[in-house]
Parts: structure tokens; sequence; C-alpha cells
């Protein structure tokens, strides 16, 4: 099953861009499978642009299946069974291993560094941490503690006179972060 998907996505052009960490695609397939054991085309599902994790990061079927690919290339998931497939052959059924439970739960307590990267990759977190049923203040602290300085930065530099839109843009931004983790955090400031 996993040589037809790599033959799939090799057809499609999808590459491989970064070895040394998970993309987000594969974050958001490891969340899913950390909720409970799935085939890929219900995962894919999840991942729709309608799904409730696609809402926030959505990727397509094959982009799904390179996932499953890349994680149980690295032994974060497991094939433990089959099931008859709806449309003829049967469907690989997918579980979560030790080490990726541990890795996810590493990723999900790290704040974003960048403030580019609180729409999806903060997002992403949240909602992953919600599905889980996992309390995500920790994590709404410590990207708190990473936005303040930002957000203070650019309030400097607006003080200052600055009017260039990028400034403008990155000052406003950072203040709607904040305001957004303290909304979370249920301390609206």
């Amino acid at each position: 099953m996993l040589g037809r998907i790599e033959g799939a996505c090799k057809a499609a052009g999808v590459v491989r861009v970064r070895n040394d960490e998970l993309l987000l695609g594969e974050w958001a397939v490891l969340g899913i499978l950390a909720n409970g054991r799935a085939h890929g085309f219900a995962v894919s599902k999840r991942l729709a642009p309608t799904g409730d994790v696609g809402r926030v990061w959505s990727l397509s079927r094959p982009l799904t299946y390179r996932a499953l690919e890349q994680l149980h290339n690295r032994k974060l998931i497991d094939a433990i069974g089959e099931e008859p497939g709806t449309a003829g052959g049967a469907r690989t059924i997918f579980a979560v291993t030790r080490a990726g439970r541990a890795a996810l739960r590493r990723w999900l307590a790290e704040p974003v560094a960048h403030l580019r990267d609180v729409r999806s990759e903060l997002l992403l977190k949240l909602v992953l941490c919600q599905l889980a049923g996992m309390d995500a203040t920790p994590l709404i602290g410590a990207q708190r503690a990473v936005s303040e300085p930002v957000a203070r930065k650019w309030a400097g530099e607006v003080r200052k006179g600055a009017t260039d839109p990028v400034t403008l843009w990155r000052y406003e931004s950072s203040r709607a972060v904040v305001r957004f983790l303290d909304r979370l955090a249920g301390g609206a400031r």
C-alpha cells in the first residue's frame, strides 16, 4: 500500500522539501491519528477545507497519503490493519506510535517563533489541542511570552513615527495576536 502511495506522490510531483522536521500537514495528520486510528481516506476528509482540521490547515488527498508515508517511514505511526474499501481495495488503518505521541506532545507545547506563523502553525496547534482534550493554557502562555516583546518592539517603532506599510502591518498584527491570546486565556486586556 505504501509503495503505491509513494509512486502516486512522485507521479503527482509531490516532493519533500525538508527532512529535518515534520511539515505542518504531517503534524496535522499525526494530530488526527493521535485521536484515534483511521485510514487515509478518513484522515483526508478531516483535512479537506470543510473538515474540522482542514478549516485551519487543509491537504489534498495525495498530500495526505504522502504525509502518512512520511510519518510511517519515521516510525511515528504504524499500519495496524486493513478494512475493505468502498470502491474496491483494502484500506490501511494507521495508529500513532509511542514515539509519535511523544513528538506530538512536544510540538504542541512549543510556541511559534514568528508572527507570520500564528495563523497557520499556532492555530493548528490550538485546534489539535482542542481535539485531543489537552489544556492549551501552557501553550497560550508560552506564545504570549514570545509575542508580547514583538508587539512592544513594533509599538515603539510606531511611537517613533514609522508610517511605512510593513511596519504598520507588523504593529497591528502583533497587537491582534496578543489580544487573541489574551482572549483565549480568558483575560482580555
